[in-house]
C-alpha cells in the first residue's frame, strides 16, 4: 500500500526553524519562535530592497479531478533550491472551513508538502483568529454605537458589515439578530460570512506596513446614515483596537517543504470572492531575502489586484495541469478518468489554451507544468504537450509528488530560462476605466461572456461609489471557480455567455470592488461527507484525517 501524505510527513525528519532561517540568510533577530517548526518574522530586522523574480503558479479550471497548485509550488520551490538557485515559497494560510470541509488539509501532497502539515491546517499561528476577533470587533462596536443612541445617525437597514466565522456553516448564511427586547440591541437582519471572506483578511494581505494596515481599516465602511454618507470603521473609532488586534497576525510565519527549504506562509483571503493571494508583505520579505519566490493563486486577480496595489511585476508564471482534469472538460466522467481517452485531452485543452491566451495578454512568459498521474498514458500526455505547443508554450511533465523536488528539475530549469527573458507585465485594465467598464473588460477579455448583466440598481451604485471617490480602484469578480462562466457545470471554454452581476460591494480599505456573480456564496456550506467525519486524534495524541 502506497504511503499517504501524512505517513510520508511523519516520516521527514524536520529542521529546527533556526536552521531553516539561516539557511534562508534571515537573521536571529528578526526570528520569534512558535515551538520547534515554525516562527513569526519581525520585519525590522529584515533586508527591504527586493532582488529576487516572482514567479506565478496558476492552474486551469479547478475539477474535482485536482490539479495540484500547491503541490506543484512547492515541488517547483524544491527544484530551484536543489539546482543552487536560492529559493523562497510564498503560499496562502488554509482556512478551516475547507479543511473541514471538502478538503482535509491544504499543505500540499506526497514528497511535496510544506511542514508542521498538522499545525499549518489547524489554527497555525493563530492569525485567522485575529481577523476573525478583528472583524467581529467591528459588529459589535457599530452594534454599541446605534444601541447607546446613535449619534452618527446610522441607518440599520442600510449596515452592510456582517460577522464572520472560519467555518462553512450554511445556516449562518442570513440570520436576525437583537431579539429579546431593547436590552439586547436594535433587531435587524444580517448574516455571517467566511472569515477568509473579511475584508479585515483582505486588508491583512494587501497592507505593506502596520501603519498602512491601521490607515485601510479605518477607510472600511460599514454603514450608511440616514442621509446616505458613508460610516467607516475610523468614525467608530475601532481602528486603533482591530489593528492591535492584528499586531501580530501581520507578521508572516516561516514553516518548510519536507526537503527543508523556507516557506513563507501567510494570510489566506477567500479566492473566488476575495482576491485570493498571500500577503504582499510575506512576498516583499521573499523577493528581499532569495533570487526567486514562488507563490500560487489565480492569475487575473493576482495581476489586477495584487499587482497594481503592491507594484510588483511577475517575471514568469506557470500553469499547472492534468490529463485526468483536461479528460473531465473533455466530458468524461470522474469514475472514467483512468480509462485512456487521447481525445478527451484533446477537447479538453480548449481551458488550457484559453489560460495561455489570458496569460499572454498580462505580458508575462508561460510555462505547463503537467502534475502526473500514474494512470496518464503517454499517448494523453503527449496530447497535452501538443495542444500547449501549438500556442507557443513547453509543457513539462512533473512528478514532484513521487520525487521531491527532483520530479520537478526540468520545470525549474525552463522558469529560470524565461524569468531571464524578460517579462512585459501590464495589467489588464487602466485605474481611469469606470467601474462597470472594468467589470465588463474583465468578463469579456478574460471569460470571453458576450455581455454583462446587472440590475440598473448595481450600476446606479457603482456610479455613486465613483462619485465618491472610489473610481481607482480595481474590480474582484467573485464568481465560481469552476468555469469561465458562472455557471459551474459549464467547462471548457465557453464563448458569448452572460456574466451576471447580482451584487456589487465596497472594500474601500482593501482597495477593491467587488462584483458578486451567479450563486455564488460567502459563506459555503458543508458537503454530504465532510472531511471532518475522517479527522480525529489518535492514542498517541496525533492529529489523524488531514490529507
Amino acid at each position: 500500500m502506497p504511503l499517504s501524505d501524512l505517513d510520508i510527513a511523519r516520516a521527514t525528519e524536520l529542521r529546527p526553524i533556526a536552521h531553516v532561517a539561516e539557511r534562508a540568510g534571515i537573521p536571529e533577530a528578526a526570528l520569534e519562535p512558535y515551538g520547534r517548526w515554525k516562527a513569526k518574522l519581525d520585519l525590522a530586522h529584515l533586508p527591504s530592497a527586493p532582488r529576487g523574480k516572482l514567479i506565478l503558479v496558476t492552474a486551469i479550471n479547478p475539477t474535482p479531478a485536482g490539479e495540484g497548485k500547491t503541490t506543484t509550488s512547492i515541488g517547483l520551490a524544491d527544484a530551484l533550491n536543489r539546482s543552487g538557485r536560492q529559493t523562497m515559497l510564498a503560499l496562502r494560510e488554509p482556512s478551516l472551513g475547507p479543511c473541514f470541509g471538502m478538503k482535509g488539509g491544504a499543505t500540499g501532497g506526497g514528497r511535496a508538502q510544506v511542514a508542521p502539515m498538522a499545525d499549518i491546517n489547524l489554527h497555525f499561528t493563530g492569525d485567522f483568529h485575529a481577523v476573525t476577533a478583528a472583524h467581529n470587533l467591528l459588529a459589535a462596536m457599530l452594534d454599541n454605537h446605534v444601541h447607546w443612541g446613535n449619534r452618527l445617525e446610522i441607518d440599520v437597514r442600510r449596515v452592510t458589515w456582517r460577522r464572520v466565522l472560519d467555518m462553512n456553516d450554511r445556516s449562518l448564511r442570513h440570520v436576525v439578530q437583537g431579539l429579546g427586547g431593547p436590552g439586547n440591541g436594535v433587531p435587524r437582519e444580517s448574516g455571517f460570512d467566511i472569515t477568509v471572506a473579511s475584508e479585515v483578511m483582505a486588508i491583512l494581505c494587501l497592507a505593506r506596513d502596520t501603519a498602512d494596515m491601521r490607515a485601510r481599516l479605518g477607510r472600511i465602511v460599514v454603514a450608511t446614515t440616514r442621509s446616505g454618507a458613508p460610516v467607516t470603521a475610523a468614525d467608530l473609532k475601532a481602528d486603533g483596537a482591530m489593528a492591535a488586534l492584528l499586531a501580530e497576525a501581520i507578521k508572516p510565519n516561516l514553516v518548510q517543504t519536507l526537503e527543508g527549504n523556507p516557506a513563507l506562509i501567510h494570510g489566506g483571503p477567500f479566492a473566488n470572492i476575495a482576491h485570493g493571494c498571500n500577503s504582499v508583505i510575506a512576498t516583499r520579505a521573499g523577493l528581499a531575502l532569495a533570487d526567486y519566490v514562488v507563490t500560487d493563486l489565480g492569475a487575473e486577480k493576482f495581476m489586477d489586484i495584487k499587482c497594481r496595489q503592491a507594484g510588483l511585476a511577475p517575471a514568469a508564471a506557470v500553469v499547472v495541469a492534468t490529463v485526468r482534469a483536461l479528460k473531465m472538460n473533455g466530458g468524461v466522467a470522474k469514475a472514467d478518468l483512468a480509462r485512456e481517452d487521447v481525445q478527451a485531452v484533446r477537447d479538453g485543452a480548449v481551458n488550457l489554451a484559453r489560460h495561455l491566451e489570458n496569460l499572454r495578454a498580462f505580458g508575462v512568459p508561460v510555462v505547463v507544468a503537467i502534475n502526473a498521474f500514474d494512470t496518464d498514458t503517454a499517448a494523453e500526455t503527449a496530447a497535452l504537450t501538443d495542444a500547449a505547443a501549438a500556442h507557443g508554450v513547453r509543457a513539462i511533465a512533473c512528478r514532484h509528488w513521487a520525487e521531491g523536488g527532483a520530479g520537478a528539475a526540468e520545470l525549474a530549469d525552463e522558469v529560470a530560462a524565461i524569468a531571464e527573458d524578460g517579462a512585459r507585465f501590464a495589467p489588464l485594465y487602466s485605474d481611469h476605466l469606470p467601474l462597470f467598464d472594468k467589470i465588463e473588460t474583465v468578463a469579456t477579455r478574460i471569460y470571453r461572456a458576450g455581455s454583462v448583466a446587472a440590475d440598473p440598481t448595481v450600476r446606479a451604485q457603482l456610479a455613486r461609489w465613483e462619485a465618491a471617490g472610489h473610481g481607482h480602484l480595481p474590480v474582484c469578480i467573485a464568481k465560481t471557480p469552476y468555469s469561465f462562466s458562472a455557471d459551474p457545470m459549464l467547462l471548457g471554454a465557453p464563448e458569448g455567455h452572460v456574466l451576471p452581476v447580482r451584487e456589487v460591494r465596497l472594500a474601500a480599505g482593501a482597495g477593491f470592488v467587488v462584483a458578486i456573480c451567479g450563486e455564488v456564496m460567502t459563506m459555503p456550506g458543508l458537503p454530504r461527507t465532510p472531511a471532518a467525519e475522517n479527522i480525529h486524534i489518535d492514542e498517541a495524541g496525533r492529529v489523524e484525517g488531514l490529507f
